[in-house]
């Protein structure tokens, strides 16, 4: 993944999530749960890394601002 910079979280509040999870539904579920807590990046595109075990993302958030509303 690129680094993190700090245009990344120029702002109090936001934040750069990387998560590893061993599964995509397992990475997928806590980006739900995430969206529902806080204003983010959404379900973003997950990625392997050839050799590592897990899946990858990378999602931003703003944790001042409200998700939306679960369903």
């Amino acid at each position: 993944m690129k680094p993190i910079d700090e245009q990344h979280i120029a702002e109090p509040g936001l934040v750069v999530l990387d998560i590893t999870g061993g599964d995509e539904d397992t990475v997928r579920a806590v980006m739900t749960a995430l969206e529902e807590r806080w204003a983010t990046s959404g379900i973003v595109p997950m990625r392997r890394d050839p050799g590592e075990p897990g899946v990858r993302a990378r999602s931003y958030a703003d944790v001042l601002r409200p998700g939306r509303e679960a369903p």
